[in-house]
């Protein structure tokens, strides 16, 4: 079996890895066992018949990069060019070392054909230049909701403000880092928070435009609205939990990044606003409004 831990190797010359033709993981016919097959070409197999005769009842050493993988104990002559190694074997085990020999018997040498170092600052510059689009990106997203929704806008403005410190500060609880992959969930949560109030302002447009009364359309906007928001964000909720459960380094930085974000997306978008567009409704009673 592979895995020996230590053991002392006599070298006899042996065989080297460029004269096995293939191994393959195959099962015994009489006992069902998980073994290894192994077949030499004319010049190997001639060689291994030699050794076998010369030492059947001893350990044979399988070395694959100056450690010995696999020693298994020769039973008797082997003339025919191929063997078969059993023992204590799974599945999996036998596998492994059926590819540890085919990758050994591959007679390419390593060459470096190219070698790059990157450095500290090139790190460092990626994420400067990921907060620069973070902040631009969000500073125009300001602008246009303000711009296309007036009163709304400010009040979806401000939520995106609350929005993007709960996700720092909620990162800051967990001791997390934002990584440049985290930067890029970072951003991907402020198009899904405008996005939300965007369906949202958009419903009550829609409700004032089939004659809604303002009190009424504010309230099935965001009524009809959340149902596709909620709808949505699970799904997103979904793959961000795929991500962080097979996905390793940088993807879960950004899965991470990304849960934080759709709930406090959700949370200030719909929750937040409609606390302030109530509120505003309830001072002001408006017969109508301009969004």
């Amino acid at each position: 079996p592979t895995g020996i831990p230590q053991i002392a190797v006599r070298r006899l010359g042996g065989i080297s890895g460029d004269k096995l033709t293939g191994s393959q993981q195959s099962f015994d016919p009489k006992t069902n066992e998980p073994v290894v097959n192994i077949q030499f070409d004319t010049e190997g197999g001639q060689r291994f018949a030699r050794m076998t005769q010369q030492y059947t009842g001893k350990m044979f050493a399988i070395i694959l990069d100056g450690k010995v993988i696999s020693a298994p104990q020769i039973k008797e002559p082997i003339l025919g060019g191929s063997s078969q190694i059993s023992g204590s074997f799974t599945v999996e085990s036998a596998g492994q070392l059926a590819i540890a020999l085919n990758s050994g018997a591959l007679p390419v040498d390593l060459k470096v054909v190219e070698e790059r170092s990157v450095g500290p600052d090139l790190g460092a510059d990626s994420i400067r230049r990921g907060l620069i689009a973070a902040i631009v990106g969000t500073a125009g997203v300001l602008m246009w909701m303000l711009l296309t929704y007036g009163r709304f806008g400010v009040y979806a403005s401000f939520a995106l403000v609350i929005n993007v410190a709960m996700i720092l500060a909620v990162m800051a609880l967990a001791n997390a880092t934002l990584t440049l992959p985290g930067i890029a969930g970072f951003v991907l949560t402020i198009g899904a928070a405008v996005d939300a109030n965007v369906l949202i302002n958009e419903r009550i447009r829609e409700e004032r435009r089939k004659g809604r009364r303002v009190i009424q359309a504010v309230e099935n906007g965001y009524k009809e609205a959340s149902r596709a928001i909620f709808d949505a964000n699970i799904t997103n909720v979904i793959a961000a939990v795929l991500l962080f459960i097979f996905g390793s380094g940088p993807i879960r930085g950004f899965a991470v990044v990304l849960m934080i974000g759709i709930v406090t997306s959700v949370f200030t978008a719909v929750t937040l606003t409609r606390m302030w567009v109530v509120g505003w409704l309830k001072k002001n009673r408006p017969q109508d409004m301009h969004i």
